[in-house]
């Protein structure tokens, strides 16, 4: 994490790790870049039941990608069997304002009916990005609390 990749391919899954400290606690992030998947649904649904938090993520300028947001969260709540799921909403590319289609406020109001926590973010200029990472990790937290304590936690999270 850290690198901007200027030449994004969507069809290409990838994966990353990240440690961050988190309310005083370290935990490592199996971070997974589905990147809308679509054709792997098989796959996807792995993913999902596996994941323990999900950050759903549109383009601020591309109406179709906020689009497609319900039906994946819909197949997330289908796929965990559950409405209780720890997830952000998160606009992306907010550093490109001159070309945004999807306003601030329809996100703010898509979060709102998932029950969600929203931020917009540019992973180009490093805006936010880390947050989304913290919210997630404090959600899963506040999900299932940690036992142990000193324990290094590790966490799945599944980037949609």
């Amino acid at each position: 994490m850290g690198i901007f990749v200027e030449k994004y391919d969507p069809t290409i899954e990838d994966s990353y790790r990240k440690q961050v400290e988190v309310d005083g606690q370290q935990c490592m992030l199996e971070i997974l870049d589905t990147a809308g998947t679509e054709q792997f649904t098989a796959m996807r649904d792995l993913y999902m039941k596996n994941g323990q938090g999900f950050v759903l993520v549109y383009s601020i300028t591309a109406q179709s990608t906020f689009n497609d947001l319900q039906d994946l969260r819909e197949q997330i709540l289908r796929v965990k069997d559950t409405d209780d799921v720890p997830m952000v909403l998160v606009g992306n590319k907010c550093d490109l304002e001159d070309e945004r289609v999807v306003g601030k406020d329809l996100g703010r109001s898509l979060a709102s009916q998932f029950n969600c926590a929203f931020m917009e973010t540019s992973a180009k200029a490093k805006i936010n990005v880390n947050d989304i990472f913290y919210d997630l990790v404090q959600q899963i937290n506040k999900k299932s609390p940690e036992r142990k304590p000193n324990k290094k936690k590790k966490s799945l999270c599944v980037l949609l």
